[in-house]
Order: C-alpha cells, then sequence, then structure tokens
C-alpha cells in the first residue's frame, strides 16, 4: 500500500522551517542560520563561534548603543539598521555576535532572537530571503560581515530597496547588521574615479553612496593603543585562566604585537591562542 500523502490542511499548519526543531537540536529551535542562497534554505547553527560580551575591550561606547538597539528590537519595538564600520581586527563581527547571544539570555526560546548570517556575495537574493521571513512570529537579526561593493557590482540596489525604499519594505520583524572596512561601502578611490570621469560628478556616486544611509546607526571602531591593547590580553588571560604574571604577559604581549606590526582586539585573541598552546592549556 502507497504511504498516505499530507493532507493540504496539514500542510498549510505545518511549522516554517526556520522554526521546526532539528534532532542535532535536542528538540529546541535553533536561535542561528546561515542563508544558503542557492538551493534558498537556511541552514542550523546550533554552536555560534562567539566571545562573550565582556571579552571585548575597547569599544564601550559601540556596545552600549548596539545592545540597546538590539534589545529593543528583540521585544519587538522599533530599531535601526546598522553599520559597523573602520579598523580590521577591531571586534566588529564579534560584537554582533556577543551582542546577540546576551540580548537572548533568560529569554523563552519562542522570544529569542534569531541570528541569519548571509554572505557578500548572496545580498542579491535578500528580497527573496525576507519574503520568507516576513510571516513568521519569531524577530531575526540578519547579519553580512565584511559588506563593500566594487565598481560594477549591481547588488548594492537589492541591498537598497530591502532596507527602505522597496514597495515591501522591509518587514517589521527583520533588522540588518553589516560590518565592513568602508564607511560608505566603496573604496575611496572608487569614490574618486567616479567623481572625476562623471558628466555629473556629485550625482554619479550619489546613489552608491546612499546606500550607508538605509543604516540609521553608525558605529565606528578605530585602531587602539597600547593600554586597550593590553587589557583585552588581560581580559582573555583572566577568563581563561593563564597562569603567568602580569609583567611576563604584557612582555610577550607587546612583542607579538610588534612582531605583527598592529594591535588589535584579533591581534591580541591571536596572541591569546599561543599562549595558551605554549602554557599547555585549552581555552574552555
Amino acid at each position: 500500500m502507497a504511504p498516505k500523502s499530507k493532507s493540504p490542511a496539514r500542510r498549510r499548519n505545518a511549522a516554517p522551517k526556520s522554526q521546526r526543531k532539528s534532532k542535532a537540536s535536542s528538540g529546541t529551535p535553533a536561535d542561528a542560520f546561515v542563508w544558503e542562497a542557492n538551493p534558498g534554505k537556511l541552514h542550523p547553527v546550533h554552536h555560534i563561534a562567539r566571545l562573550p560580551l565582556p571579552l571585548l575591550k575597547g569599544i564601550d561606547s559601540a556596545r552600549d548603543t548596539l545592545i540597546e538597539n538590539t534589545r529593543r528590537f528583540a521585544d519587538g519595538l522599533p530599531a535601526n539598521n546598522a553599520l559597523l564600520w573602520g579598523a580590521r581586527g577591531m571586534g566588529k563581527s564579534s560584537l554582533v555576535k556577543a551582542i546577540h547571544g546576551a540580548v537572548n539570555e533568560g529569554r523563552k526560546a519562542s522570544a529569542r532572537l534569531v541570528l541569519i548570517e548571509i554572505h557578500r556575495e548572496d545580498i542579491a537574493t535578500l528580497p527573496l530571503l525576507l519574503r520568507r521571513l516576513r510571516n513568521e512570529k519569531r524577530q531575526f537579526l540578519l547579519f553580512c560581515d565584511d559588506l563593500s561593493f566594487d565598481k560594477d557590482d549591481t547588488s548594492y540596489k537589492s541591498l537598497k530597496a530591502a532596507l527602505e525604499g522597496g514597495i515591501e519594505g522591509r518587514p517589521e520583524n527583520v533588522l540588518f547588521y553589516a560590518t565592513s572596512n568602508r564607511r560608505h561601502l566603496l573604496a575611496r578611490e572608487m569614490v574618486e574615479n567616479e567623481r572625476s570621469t562623471a558628466i555629473s560628478p556629485s550625482e554619479a556616486v550619489e546613489e552608491k553612496i546612499s546606500l550607508s544611509d538605509r543604516f540609521g546607526l553608525w558605529l565606528g571602531f578605530h585602531n587602539c593603543g597600547q593600554d586597550e591593547y593590553l587589557a583585552m590580553v588581560e581580559g582573555y588571560a583572566a577568563h581563561f585562566s593563564l597562569k603567568l604574571s602580569k609583567e611576563e604577559l604584557h612582555k610577550k604581549a607587546l612583542a607579538w604585537s610588534m612582531a605583527r606590526g598592529a594591535r588589535s582586539g584579533r591581534v591580541a585573541w591571536q596572541f591569546t591562542q599561543d599562549l595558551a598552546g605554549e602554557l599547555g592549556q585549552k581555552l574552555v
């Protein structure tokens, strides 16, 4: 006998894919997904690679602003799309992931904020993703890391329409956070080149630069000084119980940063990993 097919009523009442329980989650809906544009599926992520929020040093102002904005959104209140821009390795993407975890602490499963990562190369499919999420009951934070656009790239138009200005508008249950090394999401030389060669220079780049205006929050991240760098290292060492005197820790950390030719949160974390390996300790 052929197996019975699901009735139309049962199919209509089935839970949306983004909320269905998976076996790997032990009965708990996932709080994070990666958007796979081809074939247009949300892949659940049950363990997010992130650091605890208190470990992110030297970005207090951006942290306070972004966590308040995120909490409002998670509570169903109005909130702004956010662009985190600036120096490499200063914790832009780490902050987004850490805040997602902090905001979800103590919340019931149905009230937990869902983080969805969309890759830069899949931005053109953003309207499709938004249509899938529009009628969902949960709140969704879309996150794109290292977002920028080259000269002949037209996918930024999909993002502009999705954020603000499209006929459908951004769904009320969706917010968009992006990180970039570029304040206007364009390379400086690209902006200057279009201004110098266009018939109407001011209008030539206005359309592309206006994309950043779709973000209500602009949060800048700048290179850190020595004191901030050492504070990051000390925070990691204390959190992971790395057994080393403060004097020796500073000496090694400064030597590491000089060899790298930079001081940043990323450099501090890379030093911490190297130190833990040297000491024979695991970072758990």
